[in-house]
């Protein structure tokens, strides 16, 4: 039998070993979920708001635990998973406070009686989700799609296996009903054959680009709806107006958020030149402030990447960088210690003709790059195949204006990191994927958007008590 392991990357230690579902294990949980989603599909938003408050106030309750689960499994500091944790509440309260509002029927103007628009749950969803963010990026999945009256099946990363059961646990102690939202610990090769059953009515991933290709291709031979959040190589665009000391402030905090295991992570600093030399000087020297260590310890700024394979290829990304003719400003060189630390790291004068210059780099590793105009800012940003997020640091209103309209991505964040928040939706262009989370339309992507038109018959017409609601 197949079986998965949880692993501390700061110490290299197996924390525990998970058996693979059999196929009558999946089978009886797919089953499950179908039965589920019946009933569940039936119940008053009222209730459905009511259990997912719930589900926060457990969250919350219990955040450092869920928190060091999450530091133990995948690297990440104790502070930011407490935060993560705390994040996940939100997203949980936001959707129990307005989902009956996103979800409310549209009344359209039209020939018959009354045309409507009706929003109607359509059944499981299968989400296959990504280790660097273990619990939220679930949460923002499941807090609409269960509010919407969908199920939830998790196929979470392999790596993570304590924190996909955690998160079935907290959602059976807030008393949402068995196969509501079922964690399935399973291999990526069985992916395909869950999103090919019927009793699977869409997907969604966050994760690689051959991951989305995978499932998404599968989805579409049978037809079926899919979301994708897949990488990003976000660009952070210093102009000179911008304030430099904010703007330096925070690129090192948006580059090595999480270990510098974001999509939405700067990654790549657009300088004009009139502030470059500046700028760049700050942010080295604050790179190499950073205090790499034990996760768990309340001091440590970055902790060590989610394995040693992710440390790895890090490494051969920015060898591969400095070989084709980008220089070292800090860093560059793994930690000679035990775990999969790498540490904060600057490189500039990538070649365009470097792989390193469209490539995705997860981990605390930031490319510098020097522009001399809007224009060649705005070209240098879009030169990738990603368009997850950006963030624009400008006080002037016609460059912000140009940046907003222009730059391919998502989402732009001016004077400030991008950040994911359960009021605005979240998405990418591209080979970012497509689709949108949060918000009013992440809770519209799996449901059946329904036109109803009613007419009246003149020689029958409709009682009251007939009326339809």
């Amino acid at each position: 039998m197949a079986t998965m392991s949880s692993v501390n990357p700061a110490t290299g230690e197996v924390l525990a070993r998970f058996d693979e579902l059999t196929d009558a294990e999946l089978e009886a949980k797919l089953a499950r979920a179908a039965d589920t989603f019946r009933s569940w599909r039936l119940r008053p938003l009222a209730e459905r708001a009511a259990l997912m408050t719930r589900a926060a106030d457990v969250l919350d309750r219990r955040k450092d635990h869920w928190a060091r689960t999450m530091t133990l499994e995948m690297g990440k500091t104790l502070r930011s998973a407490v935060g993560e944790a705390e994040k996940c509440a939100w997203v949980c309260r936001y959707y129990a406070e307005n989902a009956e509002r996103f979800l409310a029927d549209e009344e359209v103007k039209a020939a018959a009686t009354r045309s409507f628009v009706r929003f109607l749950p359509i059944g499981p969803v299968l989400a296959v989700m990504p280790w660097n963010f273990p619990f939220w990026q679930v949460f923002r999945f499941a807090a609409p799609a269960l509010m919407a009256g969908n199920v939830g099946l998790l196929k979470h990363a392999s790596n993570v296996p304590q924190c996909s059961l955690a998160i079935e646990e907290v959602f059976r102690e807030a008393g949402f009903p068995e196969g509501a939202f079922q964690a399935l610990l399973v291999g990526s090769s069985r992916v395909a054959r869950i999103v090919e059953d019927d009793r699977v009515a869409a997907a969604t991933l966050t994760g690689s680009e051959a991951a989305g290709a995978a499932v998404a291709s599968t989805a579409g031979r049978v037809i079926k709806k899919t979301v994708l959040e897949l990488g990003g190589s976000d660009p952070f665009v210093v102009m000179p107006s911008a304030n430099l000391e904010h703007a330096v402030a925070t690129a090192v905090t948006a580059r090595t958020i999480n270990n510098g295991q974001s999509c939405i992570a700067a990654k790549r600093f657009i300088v004009h030149d009139a502030v470059f030399d500046r700028f760049a000087q700050a942010f080295v020297a604050r790179m190499a402030e950073l205090k790499v260590g034990d996760p768990m310890e309340p001091g440590t700024d970055v902790g060590p990447l989610s394995s040693q394979a992710e440390r790895d290829k890090l490494v051969a990304q920015v060898a591969a960088a400095v070989k084709a003719g980008a220089r070292v400003l800090v860093g560059g060189a793994p930690l000679a210690r035990r775990g999969a630390y790498y540490p904060p790291t600057v490189i500039t004068g990538i070649p365009p003709s470097s792989p390193a210059y469209r490539e995705e780099i997860f981990g605390p590793v930031a490319a510098l790059y020097r522009v001399r105009s809007v224009d060649e800012a705005i070209a240098v940003a879009n030169d990738v195949p990603f368009g997850l997020g950006s963030s624009v640091w400008t006080n002037d209103a016609e460059e912000r204006r140009r940046f907003i309209d222009d730059l391919a991505a998502g989402a732009t964040f001016v004077n400030a990191m991008v950040a994911s928040d359960p009021r605005l939706p979240f998405g990418g262009v591209k080979r970012s994927g497509y689709g949108r989370e949060l918000a009013r339309e992440g809770i519209r992507e799996f449901v059946n958007v329904k036109a109803v038109v009613v007419q009246e018959d003149p020689a029958h017409p409709v009682s009251s008590g007939e009326a339809m609601e």
